[in-house]
């Protein structure tokens, strides 16, 4: 098939469009791909300091992308009339894109035609054309995220049907941390009798556990697709690390979907050991479900996010008065479970008001830091509150008088409180029921008058 006959069989397309060919080998994996020619559409959409060369490898002009090989290898070699719409974060923007096989006389060599139209934005009808059975898998995912007041259950059960789905070892979710960008694991589903490990011990080292490194190892592309050894070795050429670990687990075939809401990856699903003869139903499928699972992680996130700021004093990082009032009313109303012992503890931050009209209210800020640091550490199995301004309660539920007044005794102890912030403390406690509201207001009243005795000792810091 001559360069001339190629040329002028692309311009009879409206679209940009360009032939490909694909040179096989004996074991029937692919050489290479190369760019045999264009119409003038296709070859105008190059920068100018592009020189358009026929025959060069595709590589030439854009990232190598395993999903458009696939896409290409599909058509040419086996054949397949393929469709897709898929987002390139190389081009920054959305293609509809088709290949239809040609006919070819070399044995070795095949051929394709290929057209894309550019989409900026991306069209939510052409997401929306997918086979009947897709639609169906997807849509199951959907009812069940939706009809469930249980993110965490939800998740798991939609994992698994993903697992089963795909008929793959393993299926995870992991969602990356937007502060950090670590990656950890939030749901796992492993087929029994699998020789597979739990993904934790892969989260550990050598596995990336950072966000960062599983985008870069998506190189460009809205997935990545591990299909067999010839995939595998272009893994090895991106990022040996990755290779090795994914050798060392067992992993012949494998997945990663990004979870993208609003331009930002919230996390990933990735698939272990699949049936790779399904791997078309696999991607289109996966492509999809993920949209709507993005959109419920991401909605989880922020739920969280604003329980912990309505509840999280943003200053100190202790738990704030709403916390405290709500655990107080769940308490008194018996939603909680009764301990069998209670220590109600009040602090009260001495000489705070003097730091702020001496020293500024950034050191103010500072000391009550500093302060609340010193009692995470010294009762860090407790719930800390800051009940407001130079104060802190704590609870201790289910500890032993004696191991709470130690604890109480290292607030004087260097080592636990090296900054020497000096507290006021009321200290109460009870086995069995207990009236906290009472047992609240008796550890003030001891703290107050723990305060007056310093005070009265040091009459220059009274001023407050």
């Amino acid at each position: 098939m001559d360069l001339a006959t190629l040329k002028q069989f692309t311009e009879h397309f409206d679209t940009t469009a360009c032939v490909l060919s694909v040179t096989t080998n004996p074991d029937g994996s692919y050489d290479k791909i190369c760019l045999e020619g264009g119409n003038d559409a296709y070859i105008q959409s190059f920068p100018s300091s592009v020189h358009f060369v026929p025959g060069s490898v595709y590589t030439t002009y854009i990232p190598q992308d395993l999903n458009f090989e696939h896409f290409i290898y599909s058509a040419a070699v086996l054949k397949k009339n393929t469709h897709a719409y898929v987002y390139s974060d190389f081009f920054g923007a959305w293609f509809n894109i088709f290949s239809f096989p040609i006919k070819s006389d070399n044995p070795n060599k095949f051929y394709c035609v290929y057209t894309q139209e550019v989409d900026e934005n991306n069209d939510p009808e052409l997401m929306a054309k997918h086979s009947a059975k897709i639609s169906s898998e997807v849509l199951k995912i959907c009812i069940k995220l939706r009809e469930s007041n249980d993110f965490e259950k939800a998740i798991d059960e939609v994992i698994c049907d993903i697992r089963v789905m795909c008929k793959a070892s393993q299926c995870c979710l992991l969602l990356t941390d937007c502060e950090t960008g670590s990656t950890y694991l939030q749901s796992e589903s492993i087929q029994d009798g699998t020789t597979l490990k739990s993904f934790k011990s892969r989260l550990e080292h050598p596995f990336p556990r950072d966000a960062r490194t599983w985008i870069e190892g998506l190189a460009g592309s809205n997935c990545l697709i591990i299909r067999n050894e010839q995939d595998m070795e272009t893994i090895k050429k991106r990022k040996v690390s990755w290779y090795d670990s994914l050798v060392e687990a067992g992993v012949t075939s494998g997945a990663i979907f990004p979870l993208v809401n609003k331009s930002n990856i919230v996390g990933f699903i990735w698939l272990t050991n699949f049936d790779t003869k399904n791997t078309d139903f696999v991607k289109e499928t996966l492509e999809l479900a993920s949209f709507f699972i993005a959109s419920d992680v991401a909605n989880n996130q922020l739920f969280n996010r604003l329980e912990k700021l309505s509840n999280n004093d943003l200053l100190t990082g202790v738990k704030n008065r709403n916390a405290m009032n709500n655990w107080v009313t769940a308490y008194t109303e018996g939603k909680t479970l009764p301990p069998s012992s209670i220590g109600v503890i009040f602090l009260d931050l001495n000489g705070l008001k003097t730091v702020n009209d001496n020293l500024g209210h950034h050191e103010g800020d500072e000391l009550l830091k500093t302060a609340a640091n010193v009692l995470k550490k010294i009762f860090a199995e407790c719930d800390i509150y800051r009940a407001g301004g130079d104060e802190f309660m704590i609870i201790a539920q289910n500890y032993s008088k004696e191991y709470l007044e130690k604890r109480i005794l290292l607030l004087q102890d260097s080592d636990y409180n090296p900054s020497q912030v000096h507290f006021a403390v009321g200290f109460y406690y009870r086995e069995g029921y207990c009236d906290i509201i009472g047992a609240m207001k008796k550890a003030d009243s001891l703290m107050y008058e723990n305060k007056n005795r310093y005070y009265a000792e040091h009459p220059e810091l009274k001023n407050r």
